[in-house]
């Protein structure tokens, strides 16, 4: 068994696929660079799709004059969540993924600001549902995403997506063919929709549910 990670995974994620008995090749499909932003001093309501934009104002506050107060975050996956509450941020309602939130918040809230914390491709679902509400988003770009296609010219058992942006790029010049899409979470399987009909969805939004789903699957 063969798979493809269109991610640079850490060691222990890769231990999780050696162990099994499973041969990888891994790449990062997309590129991240941080860019500057401005806000208001403070912000009531803020929302954080992954953990690049967390990263990203993190960096923004360290070693610089601006001090920005964020009284309330609302944010998608686990490990979102627990980067923000790690650097004292208060998190007051978690989603599995961005149309979940953004209907969480067009039902609960009226008449209320929100920042959104995002990248330069960030997906339309959250924008469009909480625009449509009775509530204002203003959104902060922190981060551009830059696709980084490589094409191949191996045949893959599986392939690991976390994110749309990454289905975008490997499909830019390569063909998904008989290979099972394991991907991270509902937009991102959205997107590889587009390309296969052979998609196993991770039980969890974390890379290390994906690489336990591909591993479970393929060896059966």
């Amino acid at each position: 068994m063969i798979v493809l990670s269109t991610k640079k995974l850490l060691l222990n994620q890769k231990e999780l696929l050696l162990n099994a008995g499973v041969t990888f090749v891994e790449y990062d499909s997309i590129k991240i660079d941080f860019v500057d932003f401005e806000l208001p001093q403070k912000v009531q309501l803020a929302i954080f799709t992954s953990q690049n934009g967390v990263i990203s104002f993190l960096n923004s506050q360290s070693g610089s004059n601006r001090n920005w107060s964020i009284e309330k975050i609302f944010c998608v996956g686990d490990k979102t969540k627990k980067l923000l509450e790690e650097n004292g941020l208060k998190v007051v309602k978690t989603a599995q993924n961005s149309s979940e939130l953004g209907s969480f918040i067009a039902k609960r809230y009226k008449n209320e600001q929100f920042y959104y914390f995002c990248g330069s491709k960030r997906r339309n679902e959250l924008p469009e549902i909480i625009n449509a509400s009775e509530n204002e988003l203003f959104e902060v770009k922190t981060y551009k995403t830059t696709l980084n296609s490589k094409k191949f010219d191996q045949n893959w058992d599986g392939i690991l997506f976390f994110s749309p942006s990454g289905v975008a790029s490997f499909t830019m010049n390569n063909k998904m063919n008989n290979s099972v899409a394991f991907c991270i979470g509902n937009t991102t399987a959205s997107e590889a929709k587009k390309h296969t009909d052979k998609i196993v969805l991770a039980n969890t939004t974390t890379v290390e549910s994906v690489i336990a789903k591909a591993v479970k699957t393929l060896r059966k």
